[in-house]
């Protein structure tokens, strides 16, 4: 969706490459990581929404913010 690559979302998210391949491999992640990778991923305009989707976040006009 974003088109980033593990090292991207480690930098944004200030978490080790290898924590970002453990969560992808769902082989247990810390707490804090997931919400550090939450949190990153949402300031990128992604939206989780209630029926464990994601989308885009779209500006006013319709339009994508990132």
């Amino acid at each position: 969706m974003l088109r980033w690559t593990v090292a991207d979302l480690s930098a944004r998210a200030e978490v080790a490459p290898n924590t970002i391949t453990r969560f992808e491999a769902d082989r247990g992640v810390h707490t804090a990581s997931v919400a550090a990778i939450q949190r990153a991923l949402e300031a990128a305009g992604v939206e989780f929404l209630p029926d464990n989707g994601v989308r885009l976040r779209t500006g006013p006009t319709g339009t994508q913010d990132t």
